[in-house]
């Protein structure tokens, strides 16, 4: 293989009248006596229940990432927009990267809020002395001022990284930085208007909020299949796996149908599974809404099978992480979730420059419902 409701239907009760036994001698008559007629009680209200969501059937489209010169960025199809801190290209510098993420919509409408993230994971003295504020220019600003940063370095040379003690921590370049931001500003709809960081101009913001896509999702449920060795001898030679000495996974998914991880070829640092559908007898090769695993990153267009990389089967979603690299600073990390006729993409976030941030840029998001 390549590399590459239910709602019960409860009806009211009937309150059925029991016929009284008349006695075979009639009965004095009783002075007739008026009855006080009973009220009828109130019906007790109902809670209303909610609609359930209808799935939008958004064919999934990732956005693109784009690299000025020390920066990656990237927006979701909803446009929320990140960029990404890259480590020099010849190597060396230290180990820790800030993203910058923008929300979408205007600011005067709550939209438009800045937030940061700081990837310390693989420097060592910053897991001994934390992060404790930003230098930018000489100018002091607040660890969680996002907002104070993003203005800061879109008009700066050096950015620092400090410790407790006024230590520097990191220092990471601005070249390209504004340019980024400029960028953001222009994917959102903000610039020319009051709310762009870079691209300021005196118009009333009418950055666009667009909504998320929904899927309507199967919660697994039942039993998972069981292959039998005949059935893992034909799905290896359907797929054209390679792989000896790994067990294929199967996983129930609801409905009767179970998926298959079936392992088929690995490098240092990726495990390339096919994906099957067992319905019964019958098993089928899966199908997915979106390029996955090699594919996905362009380097597998031929596949007979689908696959995924380093997946897994969690909770109801189909991850795959794809690596550019052992360090895991490039390559896609995708979910899928299944609607009972095929994988839908619910999530991806990519890096497509191996230069040392392992915090990937969010590139597409749906809202997931189970049903």
């Amino acid at each position: 293989m390549l590399c590459k409701p239910i709602f019960s239907a409860l009806g009211p009760l009937v309150a059925l009248p029991l016929a009284a036994c008349s006695p075979s001698q009639p009965a004095p008559q009783p002075k007739a006596e008026t009855v006080p007629t009973t009220e009828p009680a109130p019906a007790t209200p109902t809670t209303p229940q909610p609609t359930p969501a209808t799935d939008s059937h958004t064919p999934p489209k990732p956005g693109v990432l784009k690299t000025f010169t020390e920066w990656t960025v990237g927006c979701d199809n909803t446009l929320r927009c990140t960029l990404a801190s890259l480590l020099p290209e010849a190597g060396g510098g230290d180990m820790i990267t800030l993203n910058l993420t923008r929300e979408p919509g205007a600011a005067s409408r709550g939209g438009g809020k800045i937030s940061l993230a700081l990837e310390t994971r693989n420097d060592q003295a910053a897991t001994k002395r934390p992060p404790a504020s930003f230098s930018v220019d000489g100018k002091p600003i607040a660890l969680r001022d996002a907002t104070a940063l993003a203005a800061a370095i879109a008009n700066a040379q050096s950015l620092k990284i400090l410790d407790a003690n006024g230590g520097t921590l990191a220092t990471l370049s601005l070249k390209g930085a504004a340019a980024a931001l400029r960028y953001i500003d222009a994917q959102q709809g903000r610039a020319r208007s009051i709310d762009a960081i870079v691209a300021k101009g005196p118009a009333t913001s009418t950055a666009p909020t667009p909504p998320l896509p929904v899927i309507a999702a199967i919660a697994p449920s039942g039993s998972a299949a069981k292959l039998t060795a005949t059935q893992v001898a034909a799905l290896r030679k359907r797929a054209t796996c390679d792989l000896e000495g790994f067990t294929p996974e199967t996983h129930a998914l609801g409905g009767g149908k179970s998926l298959v991880i079936f392992p088929c070829s690995t490098g240092a640092y990726n495990l390339i599974s096919a994906l099957f559908i067992v319905d019964g007898a019958s098993i089928t090769p899966a199908q997915l809404d979106a390029p996955a695993g090699f594919e996905a990153t362009g380097a597998d267009t031929g596949t007979r099978v689908k696959s995924i990389i380093n997946g897994d089967f969690k909770n109801g979603i189909l991850t795959s992480y794809a690596k550019g690299r052992g360090l895991g600073d490039c390559g896609s990390h995708q979910s899928f979730v299944w609607d009972a006729t095929r994988f839908r993409l619910s999530e991806q976030a990519d890096m497509s420059e191996c230069r040392g941030n392992i915090d990937y840029i969010t590139t597409w998001r749906a809202k997931v419902v189970r049903k």
